[in-house]
């Protein structure tokens, strides 16, 4: 079973031939949305909706142990999650298409493990490479092929939000090597491990990040939304090629 979750720009899946939704309640709470389930491609696909079907969930409020642990009680085993990005790096300016290979976690007060000790049992994961290799190539070649430039390397900054960045936070984030910054990558890919769920993150830039490009001065919010659109069209061909190309 695949699993797609959704972020900014991406509620739904107009692609999906839809055959069924199921509300669900995990140890851990009740996920962001009820899960779709569907088919593209023949074959059977699960999606969430990160911040809800309506996008009312800010990033801090997120229940990411529901949402993963949900994917999993659905008997998904790999998961592409897609996030909308500010680009920090030179030519990641708005459209750019990121599949990240590593991250940096800035985040605080989120439940981020399963591994809370309630248990007595302390477990430590493994995390040196935090995005599975095999869907990260898969999601790469899947760009090739529809002919959708995508960068095949980067360091997401994962951030609190909700409020965007200052220039000198975004210049410190630099300075720690990161090229594209988000508020929802973390803890969502270490609890995809601790699951044991294949992962990887198909990162859009939706805008320069603040102090840079025509976010020198300050973000548009309206650029913001403009370049959504145009970006999820490309986002959407990568995924429905990924799916057709799976084994």
């Amino acid at each position: 079973m695949l699993g797609i979750i959704g972020g900014s720009g991406l509620t739904k899946l107009p692609d999906l031939a839809m055959t069924g939704t199921r509300e669900v309640r995990t140890p851990y709470g009740d996920p962001s949305s009820a899960l779709v389930f569907g088919q593209i491609a023949g074959r059977d696909v699960v999606f969430l909706a990160r911040h809800g079907a309506e996008h009312t969930i800010p990033p801090h409020r997120i229940n990411y142990r529901a949402n993963l642990r949900a994917m999993h009680d659905a008997g998904v085993r790999e998961i592409v999650a897609v996030f909308s990005v500010g680009g920090i790096a030179a030519g990641l300016g708005p459209g750019a298409i990121v599949v990240p290979d590593q991250l940096i976690d800035y985040t605080w007060g989120r439940d981020h493990t399963y591994f809370d000790g309630h248990d007595n049992n302390v477990v430590h994961i493994d995390f040196t490479r935090p995005y599975t290799q095999s869907l990260r190539v898969a999601l790469l070649d899947a760009a090739r092929q529809a002919g959708i430039p995508a960068t095949g390397t980067g360091v997401y900054g994962a951030v609190n939000g909700p409020r965007l960045e200052t220039a000198a936070e975004i210049d410190m984030l630099e300075r720690d090597g990161v090229t594209i910054v988000g508020m929802t990558g973390m803890p969502e890919a270490a609890l995809a491990r601790e699951l044991d769920i294949g992962y990887a993150a198909l990162a859009v830039s939706v805008n320069h990040a603040a102090g840079r490009g025509d976010s020198a001065d300050r973000i548009s919010l309206e650029q913001i939304r403009s370049a959504l659109e145009p970006a999820m069209i490309h986002v959407r061909k990568i995924l429905e090629l990924w799916i057709q190309g799976h084994d």
